[in-house]
């Protein structure tokens, strides 16, 4: 594939950005190197590497979900600027 200013342009009104020329140079030189990091990925022999639907195959590797204990809500409270006996208070910032 190559990388032209036309390409280039097209990705730009894609993405809805502009670039300056400094920057279509750099995003040209960019773009160069990425594809040809993926040819090079394209010459590696797999061959005898079976398919796979994800990156491991291992399952249900997680930890087991122990409760523990946790604070008391006046604890969690007692650092915050505003609050009540209940509840965090916060400024309002949605208007109707």
């Amino acid at each position: 594939m190559e990388v032209n200013d036309k390409l280039i342009n097209k990705l730009a009104v894609l993405s809805r950005l502009r670039f300056n020329e400094d920057e279509k140079q750099t995003i040209k030189k960019d773009l160069e190197q990425m594809i040809h990091f993926v040819s090079k990925l394209q010459e590696v022999d797999t061959d005898e590497v079976p398919p796979l639907l994800h990156i491991s195959q291992n399952v249900n590797c997680m930890r087991t979900d122990i409760a523990e204990g946790t604070i008391s809500r006046q604890e969690a409270l007692k650092n915050a600027a505003l609050h009540d006996d209940m509840y965090f208070k916060v400024p309002k910032i949605i208007k109707k």
